[in-house]
Formats: C-alpha cells, structure tokens, sequence
C-alpha cells in the first residue's frame, strides 16, 4: 500500500494563501457553517458598535456643551 499525504487526497490546500486564509481554512474545518456564519455576523456587529462608539466620541467633541454627564 502507498503512502498518500493530505494534499494529495484533496483534504489540505496545496499552499494557504495567508494567515487570514489559514485562519479562515482551519475555520471550515472545524466548525459547522451555521457557526461559522454566527460568528462572522457577531463581528459584523462588533465592528458595527465600534464605529458607533467613534461617531460619538467625534460627535461629543464637537458639541461638549451637549455631553450628557455621567
């Protein structure tokens, strides 16, 4: 019988692009793609909050006479 490597028989990319490809590769694999899609939509929303938090910041900065205190 023959050794057969992973990338031979289809189960390894034959070279991960980058990191983010690696990451995104192992991603896949590991995980169901309805985790995979919740997962990408929570850092959707992370980033979504993040720019929020940056728009008010820069909007505070503009008005501080209309700052709510805390």
């Amino acid at each position: 019988m023959e050794a057969v490597s992973g990338v031979q028989r289809g189960l390894l990319p034959a070279r991960m692009p980058s990191v983010g490809g690696a990451l995104r590769y192992a991603e896949s694999v590991l995980l169901a793609s309805g985790q995979r899609q919740a997962r990408r939509n929570a850092w959707a929303a992370v980033c979504e909050n993040r720019r929020h938090a940056a728009e008010r910041e820069l909007d505070a900065g503009a008005a501080p006479g209309l700052r709510r205190r805390s």
